[in-house]
């Protein structure tokens, strides 16, 4: 694609909706990741699993959500 071609595209995708501009720059940022993972997917469900039990077994010790803001943000000095 040359230049010109380039610049005419980008002048008309800014004449697209807010919406489907959002829509647009979603499928061309998913489209550098590459293919999906199913892999990955499965991983992310087993370890989403796992962590669900330990939580409802009593195995998993939760935070307070407010003593996890207080300590990150004395961590990084806010």
């Amino acid at each position: 694609m040359t230049a010109v071609e380039l610049e005419t595209l980008r002048n008309a995708a800014l004449t697209l909706s807010e919406q489907e501009r959002a829509t647009l720059a979603r499928d061309l940022v998913a489209s550098l990741d590459g293919p999906a993972d199913d892999s990955v997917a499965e991983a992310w469900d087993r370890e989403i699993c796992r962590r669900i039990q330990r939580i409802e077994s009593g195995e998993a010790k939760l935070l307070d959500p407010k003593d996890v803001l207080s300590r990150a943000r004395a961590r990084i000095g806010g």
